[in-house]
């Protein structure tokens, strides 16, 4: 069995958080942030920082990183009325002022997304919405649940869809950063090792990572391999159930190579330590591990692409991922939950308490913790 039986109430993933301490901003650096270290056995927690991690570690683990790429996902355009042009549909001029924001959650096809688009109620199917200086339309196909809309792009030039939505678009920060996006997000909320499209989140625990971060792990002969998860917009779903197992978990695609799959298989046959840089990374591992048990096959893990449907809370027991590396979450949230799961939630409350006390920064641009 992977679950123990029992009920998870939400109030149990609270703590108390200072608005001042969210980050608003990066550090000027990116390995320049602190780090608490946390041991998930006895709940013993250490002060240090992230530049010294590589001297911290045994040597022989195997880190697995998420290389999704964030897209400039929130676009900012004006409705052009409906496609059918007959005097019955056509919007009626007045209605055509005002902005309209499209913020893209999930490529469905080729130029297919599934989108949030504000004013979401005075759009219907069938609307036209027109960005930058009209190069780039988009046209609202269906409507779904929870104020999504199918969204199909289109050029109005010679130039591809893709290369218009990142020249046009805007980074998508997440709500708790509270200004508007600025030209250096483009570069820093974005890890070094990104490189496939896809992600409206960043994968924050690779953020800390610089390009002379990664180069010292290499030489010091740390072996690292990738995948792909592309963070949703999901990541920041507040759980609204009492009861954790209540919770309809979003879903977030993601692909694992069979050369992921053979790195891990061969570090586990050594006894070597898996840490996972995120918990993209530990959604993407334990549900391909839990995909591989239901199929029968005998495997550990399953290479290739699924959706990533697995809810991790407390009484879960891990197949792969033995430490993590992971910034601080929102209280009351699934990813607070998944890290419960993995260090006990006492010793994780504990160490948040800690890190809240001695002024740690929180969330996406804020500081980290290893849990070992």
């Amino acid at each position: 069995m992977l679950y123990t039986q029992f009920t998870v109430r939400i109030e149990d993933f609270d703590y108390h958080l200072p608005k001042e301490q969210i980050a608003q901003r990066p550090l000027p650096e990116r390995a320049a942030s602190r780090m608490l270290l946390l041991d998930r056995v006895t709940g013993a927690s250490v002060d240090s920082d992230f530049a010294l991690l590589p001297g911290l570690l045994r040597g022989d683990e195997l880190l697995v990183f998420n290389n999704a790429r964030v897209i400039p996902a929130r676009l900012f355009g004006k409705r052009a009325g409906m496609h059918s042009q007959s005097p019955s549909r056509a919007t009626v001029r007045e209605h055509l002022s005002g902005t309209v924001e499209v913020f893209l959650t999930r490529k469905v096809s080729s130029d297919v997304w599934e989108a949030l688009v504000r004013p979401g109620r005075k759009l219907p199917v069938g609307e036209r919405i027109l960005f930058g200086e009209g190069e780039l339309e988009a046209e609202i196909l269906s409507r779904g649940e929870l104020g999504v809309r199918t969204v199909r792009f289109s050029s109005r030039d010679d130039q591809p869809v893709q290369t218009h939505i990142e020249r046009l678009g805007h980074i998508p920060l997440p709500p708790y950063i509270e200004r508007e996006d600025e030209s250096s997000d483009r570069e820093r909320y974005q890890t070094v090792f990104a490189k496939i499209s896809g992600a409206v989140a960043a994968p924050t625990a690779g953020l800390h990572f610089s390009e002379k971060m990664m180069a010292q792990i290499r030489e010091t002969g740390i072996e690292t391999c990738e995948l792909t998860l592309n963070v949703g917009l999901g990541t920041f779903q507040p759980i609204h159930a009492e009861n954790l197992e209540e919770h309809v978990m979003h879903e977030e695609a993601y692909k694992i190579s069979d050369e992921t799959v053979n790195a891990i298989l061969s570090a586990r046959a050594a006894g070597r330590k898996i840490l996972a840089i995120g918990t993209t990374v530990v959604r993407a591992l334990e549900d391909s591990a839990r995909r591989a048990v239901q199929s029968g096959s005998g495997q550990v893990l399953l290479a290739g692409r699924a959706e990533a449907k697995i809810f991790i809370t407390p009484g879960y027991q891990f197949r792969v991922v033995d430490a993590l590396l992971t910034n601080f979450h929102l209280p009351r949230s699934t990813l607070l939950a998944l890290v419960c799961a993995f260090a006990g939630r006492e010793n994780v409350l504990a160490a948040y308490r800690h890190a809240v006390e001695t002024g740690y920064r929180f969330y996406s641009y804020g500081d980290c913790i290893l849990i070992r």
